[in-house]
């Protein structure tokens, strides 16, 4: 199997003393109008934690929080020890938080292979060309594309290219928002597979859903929110057979 990056190996199995990621009491506004109620998570390195709830739960703005792309007016945030309300969005990427953003948001009028580049744009220009292949690797389908303007892919082959873009610049965390939202099944498959592959190789991630049937089986921790609160959590397994969540989020 390719490795993505090779700083991103698995600590899974190994004890670890904190979390990478860590939300204390976290309340977020728009305006005058409040969006997260004192939002509490931890994610641990190595690992994939689902966070799953409806359309306006608040789950992105909480990504967007912790990207930085949205402040916090209270609580803390802590990414490997560090207290992140001081680091502003665009230092954060150097941190090793990559956010791939709902709606994929990728550079339409760029070829495929200038769009992953873009991702890369903090790391040495010596590895980046060793970056671009792994992630070809990773999406074959975007190597035979890579001269192809990007707005001219199909909506999962974009979604790749967006998570492809997120990958080139050596997350420690990444932040996926809606991955298949708007793509045929077929391609929601294959992108959950792609996730899979990700989570196997070690690469730390927060998986926001609607999709809960695909989310929360490769969760290994998740989070269900409502209305900017977080309601449950939980295992993956776990909370893919609690009743309240079945009957909610699976449609059973």
């Amino acid at each position: 199997m390719t490795k993505v990056i090779e700083m991103n190996r698995s600590e899974r199995g190994h004890a670890v003393a904190q979390p990478l990621l860590s939300l204390h009491e976290v309340d977020t506004y728009y305006g005058s109008i409040q969006c997260l109620h004192q939002v509490t998570i931890e994610i641990m390195a190595g690992s994939l934690v689902a966070l799953v709830g409806s359309n306006g739960a608040g789950k992105s703005t909480l990504l967007k929080t912790i990207s930085g792309l949205q402040s916090s007016r209270a609580g803390t945030l802590a990414f490997n020890g560090q207290d992140l309300r001081r680091v502003p969005a665009y230092k954060r990427v150097g941190m090793g938080i990559a956010h791939c953003p709902e709606g994929r948001q990728i550079f339409g009028g760029f070829s495929v292979e200038e769009n992953i580049c873009t991702g890369g744009y903090l790391q040495p220009k010596a590895t980046v060309a060793e970056d671009l292949e792994k992630m070809y690797a990773l999406f074959p389908i975007l190597k035979t594309k890579r001269h192809q303007m990007a707005g001219l892919l199909s909506g999962g082959q974009q979604q790749m290219l967006a998570i492809a873009r997120a990958l080139m610049s050596h997350p420690r965390l990444l932040l996926l928002d809606e991955p298949s939202m708007g793509l045929a099944p077929l391609m929601v498959e294959e992108v959950f597979a792609i996730i899979a592959k990700l989570r196997q190789q070690g690469v730390t991630i927060l998986l926001v859903e609607q999709n809960a049937y695909e989310a929360l089986p490769l969760a290994d921790w998740a989070y269900v929110m409502e209305t900017g609160r977080i309601v449950l959590s939980g295992k993956g397994d776990e909370l893919m057979h609690n009743e309240q969540v079945r009957q909610a989020y699976l449609g059973m």
